[in-house]
């Protein structure tokens, strides 16, 4: 059914619109004006975030994609706008999340000239195993913009969730239109083969210690709700795959810990000895198994299970016992229905899991892990505790890449998606930066309490954002961790290179200062007693905060807690 005549720029906001997008994250390019004034005239249904820099809008959209499930949506303009958004994309696709990023093009033509800001984005993103999008695709045509946005919300969804890229030459934007958006696409679910789940059952039954890692890409509500009544049918023990630690509640009796970077020594080894591993969701890429340690590459000395939405995963990296594809809500509404014995003889392996982990969560438990403070230094721990009694349970915690991330891995619990609520916006990819953008997003798309930690130099690479979050009324509470490095990298160096300190030590700003001058709220602690008043100040103001905490270097280093922590997950690589 076609529409008024209009311009192709408005027909794209419109599709947007049809797929349920409420908010475009992106920094504005004279390459699509006619997708900025389609957004001006339909402003009262769709928002567009104007972001200072287009690797924090790619991270902004990375993160609105993650809570809904939906793909997050990000417009840049041409070549270095194009080029700054790759990481947010990269990530994208290693972290299986829904996203399309549109990027608006030079005029048809001036292609293949190297015309101003030119670059051929089919061969920059890539579509492959080893490239940053599921697909690339350029729309010359206006009358099948409708097509096109709706395969790339289908492609983005459906298997294994990821980025796509539209590419809209400047020239087909403003072509006159009667093109009607299409309806809104839902990804399509891929049921798990019943002869397969007979299979999973009898493999289940021959068990002895039997194992759950649950995570990646495609979880809901509903999803995990039915892994938790699967693992409970069974007395399964659940560990949640990296940075994918609300799949599973953290307070439940069945939960091990998360398997990544920095792994509970005691899961490790429990994940070793087990003889059966059930991979749900999970790619089992290199963070998860320990370097492909844990998970021998490509033949596991457990037997594996592999539930994954992509059939070009499976079997891939790991040859299965059994591969089953389907997707996540369709895996687990098969599983809970899956017959389960009276008795099961692992009981007492399961109840043992899940005690390691309990004692892992102690400050101190456990020789070398973070939570062995030196005297006279900041308790991280403390700090987390605190967090854990102030935060609401629905708030959403974010975070970049470096060490300073370990303290909320090992001690913050989530009650996660079986509670209702994705609570985890993490890069798996280990992208520094993300979390500062990620946390306005979440803000600004749930109006949920969002907690970030950051370092000092991961901030920095994002922290331009703070003007977003302002601007369009976003609010975050940022703790930034200040050693005065690039803590992991020094890390690496104490141990390879002792004595041989080089690049990682940085010359930083006030950061007090620079949040103030945003707009935020700004604070410092040297101390563990001030951190809980600051928090609660910054849970009831209106503006966001950074409460920055001066922490000691040897706490990153070979003498401090996160070089254990880091160096034994190195170990176990």
């Amino acid at each position: 059914m076609s529409q008024e005549p209009r311009l192709a720029g408005h027909l794209i906001v419109e599709c947007l619109i049809a797929q349920g997008v409420t908010h475009v994250f992106g920094v504005p390019g004279e390459s699509y004006l006619a997708v900025l004034d389609g957004f001006h005239r339909h402003q009262d249904r769709i928002r567009f975030i104007t972001n200072r820099q287009e690797g924090g809008a790619a991270f902004m959209a990375d993160a609105a994609g993650r809570l809904s499930g939906r793909p997050g949506v990000c417009f840049v303009t041409r070549g270095p706008g194009a080029t700054n958004a790759s990481i947010g994309v990269h990530t994208a696709f290693q972290d299986s999340t829904p996203l399309v990023l549109f990027v608006g093009d030079v005029a048809s033509d001036q292609r293949d000239r190297e015309a101003f800001q030119e670059v051929n984005y089919e061969s920059f993103f890539g579509p492959s195993t080893k490239g940053m999008a599921k697909r690339v695709e350029r729309i010359d045509d206006a009358r099948r913009i409708p097509e096109y946005v709706a395969r790339a919300f289908a492609t983005a969804m459906n298997g294994r969730p990821g980025p796509v890229v539209l590419v809209l030459p400047e020239d087909m934007l403003t072509q006159t239109v009667t093109a009607a958006p299409l309806p809104r696409v839902e990804a399509v679910p891929a049921w798990s083969d019943p002869g397969a789940l007979r299979a999973l059952r009898e493999l289940l039954l021959a068990a002895e210690r039997p194992f759950v890692i649950a995570g990646g890409g495609g979880w809901t509500p509903q999803s995990a709700q039915a892994l938790q009544r699967f693992a409970e049918n069974w007395s399964l023990p659940v560990g949640n795959a990296f940075r994918f630690q609300d799949t599973f509640d953290n307070f439940h009796a069945l939960y091990a810990g998360d398997v990544g970077i920095g792994i509970n020594p005691k899961l490790a080894e429990r994940v070793r000895q087990s003889d059966l591993i059930l991979a749900i969701g999970p790619r089992l890429g290199e963070m998860t198994t320990g370097g492909y340690t844990l998970l021998e590459a490509p033949r596991p000395r457990q037997k594996l299970v592999h539930i994954h939405a992509s059939a070009e995963e499976l079997n891939r990296v790991y040859q299965a016992d059994l591969a089953i594809n389907a997707t996540m809500n369709a895996a687990a509404r098969s599983l809970e229905v899956l017959t389960a014995p009276l008795t099961v003889p692992w009981l007492a392996w399961a109840q043992a899991c899940h005690a390691d982990y309990e004692a892992n969560c102690v400050p101190n438990a456990l020789p070398g892990l973070p939570g062995d403070t030196p005297q006279g230094v900041v308790d991280m721990p403390a700090i987390v505790a605190t967090l854990q009694k102030h935060l609401p349970a629905d708030a959403v915690l974010t975070n970049g890449a470096g060490n300073f991330a370990s303290w909320v891995h090992r001690f913050y619990r989530h009650h996660g998606l079986a509670k209702g609520l994705k609570t985890q916006l993490a890069p798996t990819v280990g992208s520094m930066g993300y979390g500062v953008p990620a946390g306005i997003a979440a803000n600004i798309v749930s109006g949920r309490t969002v907690f970030t930690i950051a370092g000092d130099g991961d901030f920095l690479m994002n922290g331009q954002e703070l003007a977003t979050a302002v601007q369009h009324g976003g609010k975050s509470i940022i703790v930034l961790v200040n050693n005065g490095m690039y803590g992991t990298i020094r890390m690496h160096q104490e141990r390879e290179y002792p004595q041989h300190v080089s690049g990682s030590a940085l010359n930083n700003p006030d950061f007090v200062a620079l949040a103030r001058a945003y707009g935020y709220a700004g604070e410092r602690i040297t101390r563990t007693a001030e951190f809980e008043a600051a928090l609660l100040a910054a849970l009831a103001r209106t503006e966001g905060t950074l409460i920055e905490v001066m922490l000691d270097p040897e706490v990153i280093t070979t003498r401090g807690t996160l070089s254990a922590i880091t160096t034994q997950a190195l170990r176990n690589k």
